[in-house]
């Protein structure tokens, strides 16, 4: 059950939460769109919908059958736009957000910086603290590497997104990105979807290697129950059978979760094919799907870099894929 308020006074907000707390449901109250929601989770049997709604303060009741509540179409019919800076997720133009896996340098980052602009990206990427399979590959630079995010986002003019990986570097990183990315390997790392639910950054949640849809969406639930509603959501690639590419890109997602959800949705080309000649083609695929942006890995010397050279554009590349989208933009009613 959601009770939605307008303008509730203190002592009407505490009267809900006491109720519900008696009637032993599970309550989180936060504020959304300029308007106080209340969520109530536990055993409908213990309580009437009714007598909430004539609760002062209270402008309706709606009882949503999803497990996922905030983030369904139930909650909210329109789309939800997210921006992170310039950036803006979920309206008419499509973001695209380029860089490196792996910050190495100052001057790798700037040269990257500079020429994605001049393409048409709006939000740089730059892996900072580096989740890897094996604890002997390159870590990242870590805090070094986001004084050389930060610096580089503001000489070039780009917002900037990087992956967060432990509750304990949240406040951290706030201090120097726009937004925090929360990778596939931590999509149900529950202490931080909790904690970055308490930071007021918009949040790009990655779709875990192995997740259900529904998971995904729980996952993002968490953020927004927590009281953080700018969330976008990313298909990056899901773990299947099949050996010739790095993850499979489930572009059925990308539609599907427009139909369950309000929230934005892009895609993740890069890691969702983990092959540089496919990055292109399902760009221009995620696009036809619906998709709100797409993010991609572009590297000067893609053969020297330190992580996912093998899935990494080149600038040549990375212009020639803009070109290529700028027509199947257009053909979606869209803008790049």
């Amino acid at each position: 059950m959601i009770i939605i308020m307008t303008d509730p006074t203190t002592q009407q907000i505490d009267r809900i939460l006491l109720k519900l707390r008696q009637h032993k449901l599970e309550a989180n109250c936060l504020q959304s769109y300029g308007k106080t929601v209340i969520t109530a989770i536990g055993n409908s049997d213990t309580y009437d919908a009714g007598f909430y709604e004539r609760m002062p303060g209270v402008e309706k009741v709606i009882s949503i059958v999803t497990p996922f509540k905030l983030v369904s179409r139930e909650f909210r019919q329109e789309n939800t736009v997210v921006t992170a800076g310039s950036a803006i997720f979920g309206g008419n133009a499509v973001a695209v957000l380029a860089g490196p896996c792996a910050i190495e340098s100052y001057e790798q980052l700037y040269e990257t910086a500079v020429l994605i602009k001049q393409a048409g990206a709006c939000m740089l990427r730059g892996g900072a603290y580096k989740p890897r399979t094996s604890p002997y590959s390159f870590q990242g630079l870590e805090q070094e590497g986001l004084k050389i995010l930060q610096t580089v986002s503001r000489e070039v003019g780009l917002p900037a997104i990087s992956e967060v990986t432990d509750p304990r570097h949240v406040e951290l990183m706030s201090d120097y990105v726009d937004m925090l990315q929360i990778g596939t390997r931590n999509m149900q790392n529950f202490a931080l979807l909790k904690e970055v639910a308490k930071s007021a950054k918009p949040i790009l949640l990655k779709r875990g290697i192995s997740a259900t849809m529904e998971e995904w969406l729980m996952a993002a639930e968490y953020i927004m129950a927590g009281g953080n509603e700018n969330i976008v959501l990313c298909e990056r690639g899901i773990r299947t059978f099949e050996t010739y590419t790095r993850n499979t890109l489930d572009l059925n997602a990308v539609p599907m979760i427009k139909y369950l959800s309000h929230l934005p949705i892009i895609a993740d080309p890069s890691h969702g094919t983990g092959n540089w000649r496919l990055v292109t083609p399902m760009s221009k695929a995620s696009l036809g799907a619906g998709a709100d942006g797409l993010i991609i890995e572009v590297h000067p010397c893609p053969e020297e870099a330190v992580s996912d050279g093998q899935q990494s554009l080149t600038f040549s590349n990375f212009n020639q894929l803009m070109e290529e989208l700028q027509p199947v933009a257009i053909a979606m009613g869209r803008s790049l």
